[in-house]
C-alpha cells in the first residue's frame, strides 16, 4: 500500500527523487538517463542497491607517479564490500546527449576506458543516452593491458567466461523500466544514420526483431517435441568486433529469416522475396543489442511502448497515422472487460494497440485462473509460461480480429501481435466500410476466419440472423475502435449510399452503424468519437439513431491533451450495447436506465505531451513510498521474485480511476 509523504519532501517541477540515494536531484536528461541506468542495474544485471554508489571519486597514481582523481556517475562494489577501489566490479559513465562517443575527454575512451585503467575494475558501460557502449579490462597473451569493446557485460554473479561459453545457451533478460524503448531508438538510429536506409530504416528493424521472436517461439515448439533448445538469434561478447564474427552473426540471423518466411505464422506478412539489407556489421550491431533481452518474458506494456514508440514515430511521417493513447487503450479495455469467450473486433486496427491489449487483458485472466495460489511478481512471470501460452494462442487464433485498409498498418500490427506472444492472428487489409463488399485481398479470408471461429466457440446461434452465415457482420461479441476522424477525408457515396445514415459521409459516423452491422445481439463496444457527434445540433438524427439501436452503457469526455501533440481533437470514449430486435421494439424517449457518465480532465500529460504527476493543495508534486516488486532470473536460470522501496510520484491521470468507478456502477456500489 503506498503511503503519502508528502510532508516530507517538496518537489520542483524540474525535481527528481534519486532511485537510489531518496535525494533530490535536477530532472535534467543526464539524471534521467542515470536513473534508468541504476534501475537496469539493479533488475536486469541483478545488483543490489545497497552495493551501488553514484557520483563516486577514487584516486591513482599515474605512471609519473602522482595522484590524480576520476570520477564516475555510478559505481558498483563486490557484494556486501566496502564502496573502496579495490572492490570496484562495474563503473558506469553517463553523459549529456551532446557528448559524442569519441570525445577525446568525455568519451569512451577519454573518460570510461581510463577510469578502468584507473581501477580495478574490469568492466564498464558508457551511454549519453542515444550510444550505449561497453568496455572490458583484459591482458593480452605477453601481459600488456588493454581495453576491448564487448556487446554487453555480466550480471551478478556471472564472469565473462559464463558469457561465452553459454552461446546459445545464455538466458535473455527481462527489460526494465524503458531500457527496451531506448534499444529500439538506438537500433532504429543506427540503421537510418549508418547504413544508408533512410527511407526503410523501421522495416529493417522490423525484420530483425520479428526473427528475434520467431527464435524466441522456437522454445515451445522444442518443449512440444521434447527437443533440446538452443538460441539462434544470439552474439556473443566480442563476436561482433572482427570481420569473421559479422559474418557468423549475418549468417545466422539470415537463416533465421528464411525460416521465418517459410513459417505458417508469417506467411501472410511477407510476401516471401524479401531480404535482410543490412551490411554484416550493422546485422550484428542490432542483433547484438536485442539478443540480450527476453521479448517474450516482458511485460506488454514494456514491449507494447516500445515498439509502438517506433511504429508511431515511422508511420506518422510516412503516412500521416496518429495513434490512441495507451491509456485510454486500457481505460475502455478494462471497462468492458472482454473474456476467453469474447470474440472482439477493431475494424480500424492500426498498429494494433486494441487488439494487444485485449489479449493482455485475457492473460491476466487465464494466468489468473491456472496459478490461483500466487500473487504479485511470481504470477505476473507465469503470463509466459508454455501453459498459459498455450491457451493465449488458441485464443489469438480463433477470437481476436483487426481490420486496416492500410497493407502497412496490417503487416505492423501483426508484428505487434507476435510481440504480445499470439501465434498466429486475424489481421486483415480490408475497407471495413465497405465489407462485405470490396476489392482489397482479404475480404473472403475474414469470411472462412470467422466461420472457424464460431465452430471453435459454436455459438452459432448467438449471432444476428439479420446477416448472412457467410460473412462476419452480427459475429462479434465486442468491438473496440479509434475511427480515422479529424480530417477532411469523406467516405465515397458509392460506400455511403448503402448505409441508414448515408447524408453522413464522415467516416467515424458510418463505423457506428458498421460497428453495429457486426456485433451479435446484446455484443458492445467501446469507440472514440469527436464531440461533434454528441454535441452538434447537426447531429441531432446520429444521436436518434444511436439511441434507436444501441443501449448506452457510459460516456467518458476526455480532454484536448488526450491527443496531443500528435493532434488537438476533443473526442469522447461512448460505451453502447447492441439492442436485440425485441428491445428495438421499445420506443428509446420511454426507455428508463441508468447511463455511466465521467469527465476526465487529466489524463498523464500536458498540451506538449510532457508527462504530469498528482499533486497537493499548493501545487507540490506527491511522493509515495512504495514497495517495489518484480521477478528476475538468477546466473543460474531461476525466477526469483525480488523487493525494493522507493519513493515514486504518481502520473495524474484520472482514466484508471474512471474505470474502477465505472466497476463499481456495475456491482450497484456508486
Amino acid at each position: 500500500m503506498a503511503e503519502d509523504i508528502k510532508d516530507e519532501i517538496v518537489l520542483n517541477d524540474d525535481e527528481l527523487i534519486c532511485v537510489l540515494t531518496g535525494n533530490k536531484k535536477k530532472a535534467n536528461a543526464k539524471e534521467l538517463m542515470l536513473q534508468s541506468i541504476i534501475l537496469q542495474m539493479n533488475e536486469e544485471y541483478g545488483f543490489e542497491m545497497s552495493d551501488m554508489k553514484r557520483d563516486y571519486t577514487f584516486s591513482f597514481q599515474d605512471e609519473e607517479d602522482k595522484r590524480k582523481r576520476v570520477s564516475v556517475d555510478l559505481a558498483i562494489f563486490r557484494a556486501g564490500a566496502a564502496k573502496e577501489p579495490e572492490n570496484l566490479e562495474r563503473i558506469c559513465i553517463v553523459c549529456d546527449s551532446k557528448v559524442k562517443a569519441a570525445d577525446p575527454k568525455k568519451g569512451v575512451e577519454g573518460a570510461l576506458n581510463y577510469a578502468l585503467r584507473a581501477s580495478s575494475c574490469d568492466f564498464g558501460l558508457w551511454t549519453n543516452g542515444d550510444e550505449l557502449h561497453f568496455s572490458q579490462r583484459i591482458e593480452d597473451a605477453i601481459g600488456n593491458e588493454k581495453i576491448v569493446d564487448i556487446a554487453d557485460f555480466p550480471g551478478v554473479d556471472e564472469s565473462i567466461e559464463d558469457m561465452e561459453r553459454k552461446g546459445d545457451r545464455s538466458q535473455p533478460r527481462k527489460p526494465a523500466n524503458d531500457s527496451l524503448i531506448r534499444t529500439f531508438k538506438r537500433c532504429h538510429d543506427y540503421i537510418y544514420g549508418n547504413e544508408g536506409r533512410k527511407k526503410d530504416a523501421f522495416w529493417e528493424l522490423l525484420n530483425l526483431i520479428f526473427c528475434k521472436i520467431y527464435d524466441e517461439k522456437r522454445r515451445y515448439l522444442c518443449a512440444e517435441r521434447n527437443e533440446s533448445y538452443h538460441r539462434q538469434f544470439w552474439v556473443g561478447v566480442k563476436e561482433r568486433n572482427t570481420p569473421e564474427g559479422q559474418r557468423a552473426v549475418a549468417k545466422r540471423i539470415k537463416s533465421i529469416f528464411e525460416q521465418l518466411k517459410a513459417d505458417a505464422i508469417f506467411k501472410e506478412v511477407f510476401a516471401g522475396n524479401e531480404q535482410i539489407s543490412l551490411s554484416d556489421y550493422g546485422v550484428a550491431y542490432v542483433a547484438s543489442e536485442i539478443a540480450k533481452y527476453s521479448f517474450l518474458d516482458a511485460t506488454v506494456d514494456v514491449k507494447g511502448t516500445a515498439y509502438e514508440t517506433i511504429v508511431s514515430n515511422t508511420l506518422k511521417q510516412e503516412a500521416g497515422q496518429f495513434f490512441t493513447p495507451r491509456n485510454v487503450i486500457k481505460c475502455m479495455v478494462e471497462m468492458l472487460n472482454p473474456t476467453i469467450n469474447s470474440r472482439v473486433l477493431d475494424p480500424a486496427c492500426g498498429s494494433g494497440g486494441f487488439i494487444v491489449m485485449v489479449l493482455d487483458h485475457v492473460r491476466k485472466q487465464i494466468t489468473k485462473n491456472m496459478f490461483s495460489e500466487l500473487e504479485g511478481a511470481l504470477l505476473e512471470a507465469k503470463a509466459n509460461s508454455d501453459a498459459v501460452n498455450v491457451k493465449v494462442k488458441e485464443y489469438a487464433e480463433n477470437m481476436i480480429f483487426g481490420f486496416d485498409f492500410d497493407p502497412d498498418l496490417k503487416k505492423a500490427a501483426k508484428m505487434n501481435m507476435v510481440m504480445a506472444g499470439d501465434g498466429h492472428s486475424n489481421i486483415y487489409n480490408i475497407n471495413s466500410l465497405e465489407y462485405p463488399n470490396g476489392t482489397l485481398p482479404d475480404v473472403e479470408k475474414v469470411s472462412e476466419s470467422v466461420a472457424n471461429s464460431i465452430k471453435h466457440k459454436g455459438d452459432i446461434d448467438e449471432c444476428d440472423s439479420a446477416y448472412s452465415l457467410d460473412n462476419a457482420l452480427g459475429k462479434f461479441d465486442c468491438i473496440f475502435t479509434n475511427p480515422p476522424f479529424g480530417s477532411k477525408v469523406e467516405v465515397a457515396s458509392t460506400i455511403a449510399e448503402n448505409y441508414e445514415l448515408k447524408a453522413f459521409t464522415a467516416p467515424e459516423v458510418l463505423f457506428i452503424e458498421q460497428c453495429y452491422n457486426f456485433l451479435k445481439p446484446g455484443g458492445k463496444m467501446g469507440i472514440v468519437l469527436p464531440d461533434g457527434i454528441l454535441g452538434n445540433p447537426k447531429m441531432e438524427s446520429v444521436r436518434k439513431w444511436i439511441l434507436e439501436h444501441f443501449k448506452l452503457l457510459a460516456s467518458i469526455d476526455l480532454p484536448v491533451e488526450a491527443f496531443l501533440p500528435q493532434v488537438g481533437v476533443q473526442a469522447s470514449l461512448l460505451f453502447l450495447q447492441k439492442k436485440t430486435a425485441l428491445e428495438r421494439l421499445v420506443d428509446p424517449n420511454s426507455e428508463m436506465y441508468d447511463v455511466f457518465m465521467a469527465i476526465a480532465e487529466k489524463v498523464g500529460k500536458d498540451r506538449r505531451g510532457n508527462v504530469i504527476y498528482e499533486r497537493d493543495d499548493d501545487g507540490a508534486e506527491i511522493l509515495f513510498v512504495e514497495n517495489k516488486e518484480w521477478a528476475s532470473y538468477n546466473h543460474n536460470g531461476e525466477l526469483i521474485s525480488r523487493h525494493r522501496t522507493e519513493r515514486v510520484k504518481h502520473v495524474d491521470d484520472d482514466l484508471p480511476k474512471i474505470s474502477t468507478a465505472y466497476k463499481k456502477f456495475l456491482e450497484g456500489l456508486l
